[in-house]
């Protein structure tokens, strides 16, 4: 993972120093040094949120102690699903012959950002459906999402984490529990909007999933993952981020044959803010 980050800074610091970042020429001349990072990323652990129908995550200490040699040694095993926690969606996860999570281009991975906050809606609507109404009223305020965006909702609701019942909607698990979701989520028609007219590179949100949780065709997963555009699901806190002059750091383990994977991702935003 480590390396994988560090391939990551690699390109955005060849982008930048090109002068080619998204046409911010704020990112010109780029120094990550003194540049402000941003995790967006909640940590796995005991209280990992994950799908009621998946198991919980584990981490199995296998050896923690001194050791005969005389140092110290410690070596733990995961135990988790490829879609709990802040993880990404391969295009195979809802579509047949998609690309799998170690087919996804990094290009994709990488690039400039946007923040769309649609927290007052879904503050007033836990089942609330983006719609493309919300992405042009934030473009009649900002300026036109741009072609190759990662787009990133900003839907509030990274402030319950931890609490399945706040976050979720419920605490029940199974099948009962995947009844009883109440989240909000991007309507496929917003969905397909923003991979046909903006032609994002990938789009993210801070929910368990980027269809409302009482949807039951998970239509916008698939509107999104047909036409080759990962998703992101439970990030962190957005409400740091700008609306727009960011850039987007989204590496996940590279499995192959993966429908999806633990991510972590950043934001690099420019020394200014």
């Amino acid at each position: 993972m480590v390396k994988e980050l560090m391939n990551g800074l690699a390109v955005l610091g060849i982008l930048a120093s090109a002068g080619c970042i998204a046409g911010h020429p704020r990112f010109d001349h780029l120094a990550l040094e003194d540049s402000r990072l941003i995790d967006l990323t909640h940590a796995f652990g005991t209280d990992t949120i994950v799908w009621p129908t998946e198991h919980d995550f584990r981490l199995v200490v296998q050896q923690e102690g001194e050791t005969p040699g005389g140092y110290y040694y410690a070596s733990n095993r995961l135990e988790m699903a490829e879609h709990g926690g802040t993880h990404i969606d391969a295009p195979i996860h809802f579509a047949r012959g998609g690309q799998t999570l170690d087919q996804i281009p990094i290009e994709r991975l990488v690039g400039a950002g946007v923040r769309i906050d649609v927290s007052a809606q879904c503050a007033r609507d836990r089942d609330y459906r983006i719609t493309i109404q919300d992405f042009e009223q934030w473009e009649a305020t900002h300026e036109r999402i741009p072609n190759r965006a990662i787009v990133l909702v900003d839907t509030g609701f990274a402030r319950f984490w931890p609490s399945r019942q706040d976050y979720l909607g419920t605490e029940l698990k199974g099948p009962e529990g995947v009844r009883a979701l109440h989240f909000p989520g991007v309507h496929p028609e917003a969905a397909a909007w923003l991979a046909r007219e903006r032609q994002i590179k990938a789009v993210g949100i801070d929910t368990a999933s980027i269809d409302y949780g009482q949807s039951t065709g998970f239509e916008t997963h698939v509107a999104l993952l047909s036409r080759n555009v990962p998703v992101f699901e439970n990030l962190g806190d957005l409400r740091n981020l700008p609306g727009l002059g960011f850039e987007v750091i989204a590496l996940p383990m590279k499995i192959a044959g993966g429908t999806g994977g633990p991510l972590r991702v950043i934001a690099v935003l420019p020394p200014a803010y």
